[in-house]
């Protein structure tokens, strides 16, 4: 599955749902007659009756929710589809629930940690890395120096452009940045 939006709100009396969409084209879930909904172990395939946009968000009829306790009982679920019915990405670019897990060092050897998110800022998109943590690493690093602990979890933004994502290999899950490690 690919996650592709989440609900955010039941939209009136009828079951409708507000889903605000993370595609590439806001309207681009349109595209898909049957949708899952769900979150963590928990997906079930719903069909969609009717979808329109409606300001910043789509407003969607799922099938079998027919009133607003179960509209409101979807918010903050996830819409996904198959990955098997989404189209190949052209080279050089990547779904982002394909890139969520992947392991990141940059260029002089230094792990940044796993990739969590990615979100859309207008200019471009960006990688929230978050380190590695371990423990007793942790709590060792932290009685020697706190300043050390502090640069141990740094959580970082990175730019996922061209001159800073220089090589991402999803067979092996990792990538390659030119990034300060103090950034």
């Amino acid at each position: 599955m690919v996650v592709m939006g989440r609900v955010v709100a039941p939209y009136g009396v009828f079951g409708w749902l507000k889903i605000v969409p993370d595609t590439e084209s806001f309207d681009g879930l349109l595209d898909y007659d049957a949708w899952w909904l769900g979150k963590g172990n928990d997906w079930r395939e719903m069909v969609v009756e009717t979808a329109k946009i409606h300001n910043d968000v789509l407003v969607v009829k799922l099938e079998g929710i027919d009133d607003r306790d179960a509209a409101f009982a979807c918010k903050g679920k996830q819409i996904a589809v198959p990955r098997d019915a989404l189209p190949e990405p052209e080279e050089n670019e990547y779904y982002w629930s394909d890139l969520i897990g992947i392991h990141v060092k940059n260029k002089q050897g230094i792990d940044f940690g796993l990739i969590t998110e990615v979100f859309e800022t207008g200019a471009n998109d960006v990688l929230v890395v978050k380190p590695l943590v371990d423990k007793s690493e942790k709590a060792k690093a932290a009685a020697v120096d706190k300043n050390v602990a502090k640069e141990k979890l740094q959580e970082r933004l990175i730019p996922f452009i061209d001159s800073v994502v220089l090589e991402v290999d999803s067979a092996a899950k990792t990538m390659l940045v030119d990034w300060d490690a103090d950034f």
